[in-house]
């Protein structure tokens, strides 16, 4: 995705010559497709191009309206017909989507950033106001950064780029390290306290040294669809989501689908190559990536994969990520990223980058969400909830049996799980959860118990229904993680999501629960409608095991250097972790014992990640853009002020 940056000094000196330089190459990083700027009345702004769409081509960022408003945008338009047809004159039909986005702010202000559907974020300065506003689609699958100064403020998709740019020592976000030992930090939160992330369906109005934050909008709660039988469901699921990926197959280059043999993946890969054959999509072709691991049983996906190649008698590229030490952070590569997730794709994204080089791909499309919205997790609550809080007893008790026969449990224990989800949430670090993170210091947990526990909320019985309750917190969790995920540089590609398509998941918000997932039959509405499109072998498989041996092995066989840095724990050192009882945990996983591995994953991650990011010598290099030295084990923790 494309690149922007800017800088805007309220009053005082305006140092416009530098500022832009000093980003240039990151800059570059991510915009192969050339750099423009803008420079006036004490505004700087960097715009980075990376095309997609052919669209793309005809624009010019950062886009001066006739009002004088600079608009940089970074985004894909899905409704550009519907706002054609509003604006009219003189926009003709193959416009740059930036000029759309431009008049539409000239004629309805900031009422147009609620009409604009798609993955974007944009910035425009407007000097009537004296204002920058900075703001992000409700979904937020793109990133944009800010730090506001006593003279100044800094925006970025890149959060490199302001840390550079604004030369100072960062200061660590200590709820932002607490939300990575669980579900994710919050969205508006960075690794550095100076920094902040515009959040999904929010705008930032920013002035002289002031700034206010409102929502735009969010997903339409509608009331619940009634339909007279299943076929009329499954035929609107399929309708919207086949326009989900045709929106996403908006590409002049080859687009790359993640293909992982299962239900999620396979069904995007399935219906993409259905919309190209029949020319209904931009995308020239579909290519494919699958990941596998031939030494975990659970997680060599060859099987399913293959069918679905066969089926569209094409072989993608495959990549082997067998091997134990990726489940080690550090032990092939330095830390060298901003943030943990930067770390967590060291060891697939150089195979990766070659696989889009090969096939000229700039775009890939994936199956993240889901397994979240469309009923991949076989829980019973939300439909058990519906119905008590609608008062419908009887049908309660009938659903209970349902349930309590096809997952082989007592409806004693259902009743008491549904029962439970109405009490305030336990801690995660609370009760019989207390063991997860048992290494964390007793401060740590006191300070950070709502994000380490995963800013969990009750259901209520009261207002929305609670399954819609419970879709609201999915998708929340599912923009923590995305805000995560930061943009790739190794070979710069745009991330699309077909299962986060607001059209899409405010009829899956809509639809009865039962439509969703019955008992015994998860992906129901699913299965049922791309049946006939999708191999039969992969609808109807089992859902994917999790993968617990790996991890398991892996901190057997590297035990060496585990145990080394263990004895000298940046995070340790930062009053989070206790070092002693961390090792302890690693011990048990090496002698065999049951451990969850989650949290110690993530908290060899976050170390490793720690020990780069705190070095001096990192943050210089990001300054000079000098290669990289690995960390030293004991390095101790950098702090200053901007």
């Amino acid at each position: 995705m494309s690149f922007q940056f800017g800088t805007w000094y309220f009053v005082g000196p305006r140092p416009l010559a530098d500022v832009l330089s000093a980003v240039g190459d990151i800059a570059s990083c991510h915009a192969p497709d050339g750099l423009s700027s803008y420079k006036n009345d004490g505004l700087s702004v960097l715009f980075g191009a990376f095309q997609t769409t052919k669209e793309a081509g005809r624009e010019k960022q950062p886009l001066c309206t006739r009002t004088g408003a600079v608009v940089t945008w970074n985004g894909r338009l899905d409704n550009r017909t519907e706002l054609l047809t509003q604006l009219g004159e003189p926009l003709s039909w193959d416009a740059a989507d930036v000029e759309l986005v431009a008049n539409a702010y000239e004629r309805w202000g900031t009422d147009a950033f609620s009409k604009l559907l798609g993955d974007w974020v944009l910035s425009v300065w407007d000097p009537r106001m004296r204002k920058l506003l900075l703001a992000k689609d409700v979904i937020g699958v793109r990133h944009l950064h800010w730090h506001i100064a006593r003279d100044h403020v800094t925006w970025s998709t890149a959060l490199d780029a302001i840390v550079r740019a604004e030369k100072f020592s960062p200061i660590l976000e200590e709820e932002y390290l607490a939300g990575w030992f669980s579900h994710y930090p919050a969205p508006h939160l960075t690794p550095f306290c100076a920094v902040r992330s515009v959040s999904p369906g929010s705008l930032v109005s920013i002035g002289a040294g002031q700034y206010t934050i409102r929502q735009l909008g969010a997903i339409k709660i509608q009331e619940r669809i009634h339909y007279r039988n299943d076929r009329e469901y499954e035929e609107q699921f399929r309708d919207l989501f086949v326009q989900s990926i045709r929106r996403r197959l908006r590409s002049q280059h080859p687009v790359l689908a993640e293909l992982s043999g299962g239900v999620d993946s396979s069904s995007i890969v399935c219906v993409a190559d259905r919309l190209i054959a029949d020319g209904e999509a931009e995308a020239p072709r579909l290519d494919t990536v699958s990941f596998y691991d031939p030494s975990e049983a659970s997680w060599d996906e060859r099987p399913y994969f293959t069918k679905v190649e066969q089926a569209r008698r094409r072989i993608g590229c495959h990549i082997d990520v067998g091997g134990t030490s990726r489940w080690i952070p550090g032990l092939d590569c330095p830390a060298t990223g901003l943030t943990p997730g930067a770390c967590v794709r060291q060891c697939t994204e150089s195979a990766l980058a070659e696989c889009l080089k090969l096939n000229g791909n700039r775009v890939v499309l994936s199956g993240l969400g889901g397994d979240e919205m469309m009923g991949g997790v076989p829980t019973a609550i939300p439909e058990l909830a519906d119905l008590l809080a609608a008062g419908h007893l009887y049908r309660l008790a009938q659903q209970i049996t349902r349930w309590a026969m096809a997952q082989k449990e007592s409806g004693f224990h259902l009743l008491l799980a549904l029962l439970r989800a109405f009490l305030p949430p336990r801690s995660a670090v609370a009760a019989s959860s207390v063991s997860a993170l048992e290494w964390l210091r007793a401060d740590f947990i006191r300070r950070h118990r709502e994000v380490l526990s995963g800013y969990e909320c009750r259901l209520r019985l009261f207002g929305q229904r609670p399954s819609i309750q419970e879709n609201v917190a999915a998708l929340r969790a599912l923009q923590r993680q995305l805000e995560c995920s930061g943009p790739r540089t190794t070979f710069p590609h745009e991330v699309r999501y077909p299962y986060l398509d607001k059209d899409l998941l405010e009829f899956l918000f809509a639809v009865p629960r039962e439509q969703m997932i019955r008992p015994g039959q998860r992906r129901s509405l699913m299965r049922r409608a791309l049946m006939g499109i999708v191999p039969e072998e992969v609808l109807q498989r089992k859902r994917k095991a999790f993968i617990l041996r790996a991890p398991m092995v892996a901190i057997a066989d590297h035990w060496m250097p585990l145990d080394q840095m263990t004895r000298h724990m940046v995070s340790d050192e930062m009053g989070i972790v206790n070092g002693k009882k961390f090792r302890d945990v690693l011990s048990r996983v090496r002698d065999g014992h049951v451990v969850p591995m989650v949290p110690v994953i993530r908290t060899l991650l976050i170390e490793h990640w720690l020990r780069g990011v705190t070095q001096p010598s990192l943050i210089e290099a990001m300054r000079t853009h000098i290669p990289r030295p690995a960390p030293s084990p004991q390095s101790a923790l950098s702090t200053g002020t901007s």
